[in-house]
Order: C-alpha cells, then structure tokens, then sequence
C-alpha cells in the first residue's frame, strides 16, 4: 500500500438485528458506510469514516473497524440513539421484510468533516440521505479527485431534486437494478444504464444481486461494457452490506493504485474486487466474516473468480 491513496467512506453507521430462515442476531455492526469502510481498508490505508452514531453504540464495532485501520476522526457522537434497522429475509434470500427503522440521531445530522480530512482524493458517498451527500462534496477540496456513489429507491422518490444534483457531481454511481429501471422509467438495463451515465457520471454501475453486476462506461473502451457475474456460494447466510461491501471494495482497490485518474480497465478491475469482497460478506451476518479475512483467501478466491468466468 505504499502508493494507495487516502479514502474518505460518508454514510450511514448502524445497528443491525437481522432474522433469516435458518438464524437470527441482534445489535450487529450494520450501515452502508461501516460495511463500505471496513472492505475498503483491505486495499488502502488510510481509510477515514464519517458518520453519526449515538451513546448506545456498542465500542466493541467501533474497536473492530479501528484495528483495521479506519480512522474514526470523522465520526460524530450523540446523546441520542444510534440509528437502527430491523429486518428479516425470506426463504430465497434475494426478498427482505423491513420491520423497523429507527431513524434516530440521523435525522438531524449534517456533515461536519474535519478540515485534515477534507483533502482526501477519493471520496465514497455511500448510501445516505442526498442533501448529506452534497453537505460532504462540499467541503472536500481536493483538486483532483474521483468521487463514487450509492443511493436507494427512497431517495428517487422523496429527494429527486438533490439526487440530480448528487450525479452531476460524481465519477461513477453504484445502483440497484430495481433503483435503475425506477430512476430512469424503463426496464431496459441497457437503456437505464445510458440514461443515468447522460445525468453525469463517466460510470455507472447495476447491482443485479446474485447476478452480478453491469458496468457502463465511455463507448470507445469494450463498447463502454462489462458483464459480470456474482461469484458462486453453495450457501447464503445474511446478504445484508453486500452491496455497499462491493462499493467499499471497489474504491479502496482504486484508491491502491495511487492515482485518481481512472480507465475503463481499472474500473473493470475494481469492480471483479468488489464482486468477490461482496460474497464474502454474504457468508456469515453482519461483517462477521470480512472482520477476520486472510489476504491469501482473497487472493485464492479471486484467481478462481477468473477461472470459472473467462473463455
């Protein structure tokens, strides 16, 4: 990591009770930017999370994150109660039942970035409210910088307005396919991939679940297409965080390469990362199974990738 660059992870820092057909578990380490953050610090260092919990956060994830390297000097504490999320998955896996959602100390959040942060080139917006997503690009100052993505449904509904500002100003999006086919009124992928890439960014990505994913990008480079699949698991044990595992992946691996200036290839690449990082995650609850992941294995799962994806 001689060469990687620092990463700067905004979004949401939860906590996690999760029901599946085979077990359940509560008070887990959930939200989009600590699942997004702790892939990250798998490729790069240093990796500074911004966020907001309250006093009834349990120390022990906070402690975990930190052995790994995540600077928490961007994350707020509160009086108040952490943000909480609780839901059950059916039997498929791909079909979750929402049963609450304590908004809590999110609600009245702003983004207060320390100044010796505000400088990082590669910036994750990771699922978050649209207008805490602009709050942070606007006081990230660097000069050359790459900017990366997410949002959800809820925001295309209710925060359209911010939501088009958001993709004027970034490099490359992560959405859903359901996300996609609803921001851009149609159910051809195709289509919703160009749409989204004419609102701004060079790059944009659909999440197909157990699909893998779709990468979009400049036409003179492979037809501006990558196609790839997930990686394989005879077995699912919480889905939850996979996505935003493949976010955080992806931008600590180009964050490694010690550049901001990205290609169609490097992006590919990051992509196939974050895919494999993602399957990981869905191998045991929350970021149980990331927390204590050998570079080996990494390594070993990522030549196989290419061997049962390539011809």
């Amino acid at each position: 990591m001689s060469h990687a660059l620092p990463l700067l992870v905004g979004g949401s820092i939860a906590i996690d009770n999760v029901k599946t057909p085979e077990d359940e578990a509560t008070n887990l380490l959930g939200g989009s930017a600590s699942y997004a953050s702790l892939a990250a610090s798998y490729f790069t260092d240093p990796v500074h999370l911004v966020g907001v919990i309250g006093s009834d956060y349990p120390p022990e994830h906070l402690a975990m994150l930190e052995r790994h390297g995540v600077s928490l000097k961007g994350v707020d504490r509160s009086d108040g109660a952490s943000f909480t999320w609780s839901g059950e998955y059916h039997q498929n896996m791909n079909d979750r039942t929402t049963h609450n959602v304590a908004v809590n100390v999110l609600e009245s959040w702003r983004v207060n970035l320390p100044q010796e942060l505000s400088g990082s080139p590669v910036v994750v917006l990771a699922n978050m409210a649209p207008v805490n997503q602009l709050e942070m690009l606007d006081q990230c100052n660097a000069v050359e910088r790459f900017v990366l993505a997410d949002t959800m449904d809820l925001w295309i509904g209710i925060a359209r307005e911010e939501l088009e500002k958001v993709l004027t100003r970034i490099d490359l999006l992560v959405i859903n396919e359901t996300e996609a086919r609803e921001y851009a009124a149609t159910s051809n992928l195709m289509k919703a991939g160009a749409l989204l890439r004419a609102k701004g960014p060079e790059y944009v990505v659909i999440k197909l679940g157990e699909f893998g994913a779709i990468l979009f990008g400049p036409p003179e480079v492979n037809h501006g297409l990558f196609r790839c699949g997930a990686f394989p698991l005879p077995e699912v044990a919480d889905p939850t965080g996979a996505g935003d595992t493949f976010l955080g992946a992806m931008a600590g691996y180009l964050a490694s390469l010690g550049t901001t200036d990205y290609g169609f290839e490097q992006i590919r690449d990051g992509v196939v990362r974050g895919t494999v990082m993602a399957s990981f995650t869905c191998e045991a609850f929350s970021t149980r199974r990331i927390e204590e992941l050998p570079e080996a294995e990494i390594q070993q799962r990522l030549k196989l990738f290419h061997q049962i994806s390539s011809w």
